[in-house]
């Protein structure tokens, strides 16, 4: 053998050429399947070819190098080194087929940018949800002197949230609680909810008695004719000058107070919003002692259903009842845990709870 390194080089062209050869003959089954499923003119079509044709060039390139390099190494001939010339093969192929390959690539840059465009548009589309649901019910609360407040909440199956809450200062003594749930799901409940929520902001600051406040915003929010929406809505007014809460609820679910060593419900005071633009409400005050605790919450938690048995407001009363000196955080989180162990099935509502102490 006269030049033992060509026929190295030799061994070497003809396995790449192998690799090759196998990755090419999978690539045209690609083309041929992806042919037949979306037609020969299609741009999956189009990129797979390419790539098939890639694959048989560099396939192609390695088998004559292969060649050459072994016929020149066991060849004493000085005229072997023309088989090198063979090489021009595969530089012919890239001449001929080079604007193709170059206008192949760019349609697979533009099919990137498009997919990438897509996946972009896509995760907005998860975001907005979460973004939106962050606005209604928010994962932090403030803080206020003299409170301690739990919060938990978890989506339901819907796309958009239409439960809320909120707990803000109205005053320099004064602090509010809300609660809410709009009827439906999708994005015409949630943007009520949102209106219901940051209205009642501005007639809770104007109005002194919630139940002043709710009148206002029935009246506002009926104007918006909406006919198949109603809110349910709780608020509660702590007044921490005069040691009192002002209670108002618009057919929310009752509320529960831990008070006196017992535990009583917060009905409501007046109709759904939206149900009747001159529905009244009223109010009602109660004493707020250091330690009494407020629970609120949507009625996601007490329609968690085991077939025909709802988890209910007894057994709401009775976790508070049972241990109503735990942190509010705690409570929030454990009541959501036992709705679930409660429920035969994954919750589907939208769950929101608040808890509020007085320290």
């Amino acid at each position: 053998m006269e030049t033992p390194l060509l026929a190295l080089v030799a061994v070497a062209c003809a396995v790449a050429a192998v690799v090759w050869g196998r990755s090419a003959r999978r690539l045209q089954r690609v083309w041929q399947r992806v042919e037949g499923e979306f037609g020969a003119d299609s741009d999956v079509t189009v990129l797979a070819r390419s790539s098939f044709r890639k694959e048989v060039h560099a396939t192609t390139l390695y088998t004559v190098l292969a060649i050459a390099s072994a016929t020149t190494a066991v060849s004493s001939a000085p005229q072997a080194d023309v088989f090198f010339a063979f090489v021009l093969v595969p530089v012919v192929i890239s001449i001929v087929f080079g604007q193709d390959f170059i206008n192949e690539a760019r349609l697979a840059e533009e099919r990137s940018k498009i997919e990438r465009r897509a996946e972009e548009v896509l995760s907005q589309d998860e975001l907005a949800p979460r973004a939106w649901a962050e606005r209604l019910a928010p994962d932090e609360l403030p803080e206020f002197p003299g409170f301690e407040l739990g919060r938990v909440y978890q989506a339901g199956t819907g796309f958009m949230a239409g439960d809320f809450y909120d707990v803000f200062r109205v005053g320099k003594h004064r602090i509010a609680a809300v609660i809410g749930d709009v009827t439906g799901h999708g994005i015409e409940p949630s943007i009520t909810a949102f209106q219901g929520k940051y209205l009642l902001r501005v007639f809770l600051r104007q109005f002194r008695d919630p139940a002043q406040a709710l009148e206002e915003l029935n009246n506002q929010m009926s104007g918006l004719d909406r006919m198949e929406e109603f809110i349910s809505l709780c608020v509660i007014v702590f007044d921490t000058e005069a040691g009192t809460l002002r209670v108002a609820s618009a057919g929310h679910p009752p509320a529960w107070l831990w008070h006196d060593r017992e535990v009583r419900p917060l009905q409501a005071t007046g109709p759904l919003l939206m149900l009747d633009p001159k529905g009244s409400y009223y109010s009602r005050e109660i004493d707020l002692d250091r330690g009494d605790l407020v629970v609120l919450y949507t009625d996601g938690l007490a329609e968690a259903r085991d077939g025909d048995q709802l988890f209910g407001e007894d057994r709401i009363a009775n976790a508070i009842r049972k241990d109503p000196g735990v942190a509010p955080d705690v409570l929030c989180k454990s009541l959501l845990e036992a709705a679930r162990d409660f429920a035969s099935s994954p919750l589907s509502d939208d769950v929101a709870i608040v808890a509020i102490r007085r320290t």
